[in-house]
């Protein structure tokens, strides 16, 4: 396997990862205008899963049965839970920039979680990533600017628990019984449609106008940002450590930040800006202590 330093075609998939993710916050705050957050998780999977599964049947790969209890686990916490919430955030009211930064606070709640689940005890970087994150989210949700703020932050933050979530069920059972990738995320799709199918009949959401703006903005959101951009990142994993792909990902609520200031007028304050500072340099503490062992 190559280092992250001498593989240039890690770094070019890397790169284009991000900014496929980056720009799909974009596209998903501009698609309240035209979808609920339910459907649009729901068309989302069951498209992303047709391009899947025909890329998985084109590679000769059999499409089984994977272990159904952590993959349906993984499906509730994050193909459903994440997407949604996500989404919600951005319906309600929640800034693109707001919303994929709390969502992308995943790695506190992973390593918080894994305490208790696999056994992992934080160290004394995690616990100082954990006070720069609690800073940093007390600084971008500003309880002190009302209510409605809070509220309209809310999702996004209990996305990222829910991602946490999916990522250690997907760690243990990777530890215990790893199944085929492409065909565990096929699957992954597949239920999120079927769960997320009874959720756009009973909850209210803003009623579904198809335009062409809405199709082209669920094809970027299926084949890009599902389909694509998780091919993109399993082909980082393969070739650089967990720890780089970790310290990489900070790239996608960058970048979402900054696209959200260009294209949406989301300028943010001096309160704003000062914790996503704090919330970045977290989440650097929180991947650097990936790399250093632990020690009881």
């Amino acid at each position: 396997m190559s280092s992250t330093r001498n593989d240039p075609v890690a770094l070019m998939l890397m790169g284009f990862a991000i900014v496929v993710w980056g720009f799909s916050w974009i596209v998903m705050k501009y698609m309240t205008a035209w979808i609920g957050p339910f459907d649009l998780v729901f068309w989302r999977c069951v498209l992303a899963f047709v391009v899947l599964l025909g890329i998985q049947l084109s590679v000769g790969q059999p499409f089984h049965v994977p272990p159904m209890g952590p993959t349906v686990a993984v499906a509730v916490l994050q193909t459903v839970g994440f997407q949604a919430l996500g989404q919600l955030g951005l319906t309600i009211g929640g800034g693109a920039g707001q919303v994929v930064l709390l969502a992308y606070t995943m790695p506190f709640w992973a390593a918080a979680i894994a305490w208790p689940v696999l056994g992992e005890r934080p160290t004394r970087l995690h616990m100082l990533a954990f006070a720069l994150a609690a800073a940093g989210l007390l600084l971008v949700i500003a309880p002190w600017k009302g209510m409605g703020n809070v509220l309209a932050l809310i999702p996004g933050l209990a996305a990222g628990l829910c991602w946490g979530g999916g990522v250690v069920v997907s760690k243990k059972l990777f530890q215990e019984r790893p199944p085929a990738m492409l065909n565990f995320i096929t699957w992954q799709m597949l239920l999120g449609s079927l769960l997320c199918l009874p959720l756009t009949w009973a909850l209210p959401q803003r009623p579904l106008v198809w335009s062409v703006e809405l199709i082209m903005g669920l094809a970027y959101m299926a084949v890009l940002a599902s389909a694509l951009g998780w091919w993109l990142w399993l082909s980082v994993v393969r070739r650089v450590s967990v720890a780089v792909v970790g310290m990489s990902s900070l790239g996608v609520p960058v970048l979402a930040v900054i696209l959200a200031w260009l294209l949406l007028g989301e300028e943010p304050d001096a309160a704003t800006l000062a914790g996503i500072g704090c919330i970045v340099l977290g989440l650097v503490t929180v991947n650097l202590a990936a790399l250093r062992p632990v020690r009881d």
